[in-house]
């Protein structure tokens, strides 16, 4: 079975990524994928391997904002920054997970930032 050059490539870069970043219960590891049509963001602990928060722009919240996926994508930000400070949470460790740090990743770091979040 013949793999996609460009899923085979991202990969390859999500793991030379996760080999230098790190979360804890304290400083959680914001996790972002992107698929064609979504975007979902999960805040996890290493240490344990458990997801603390998650959100996406599948969420039922989220489903009612209408606008173009970059602005979804910042409204997923703002929205788990929400459910970190639930948490309390106040850092954390951006992983872009073998993505250009543009667009919708961008968008929701900086959502996530206008939420609260630090990185």
């Amino acid at each position: 079975m013949a793999q996609d050059q460009k899923v085979v490539r991202r990969q390859k870069l999500r793991w030379r990524i996760r080999t230098k970043l790190h979360g804890t219960a304290q400083k959680p590891r914001l996790s972002v994928f992107r698929s064609n049509k979504d975007i979902y963001v999960q805040l996890i602990d290493d240490n344990n391997g458990t997801t603390l928060a998650a959100a996406s722009s599948r969420d039922k919240d989220m489903a009612a904002i209408t606008g173009n996926k970059v602005e979804k994508s910042a409204n997923v930000g703002k929205t788990i920054a929400q459910k970190a400070k639930a948490l309390g949470i106040e850092t954390c460790v951006f992983d872009r997970g073998g993505y250009l740090y543009h667009g919708r990743i961008k968008s929701v770091a900086d959502g996530a930032r206008e939420g609260g979040l630090k990185f």
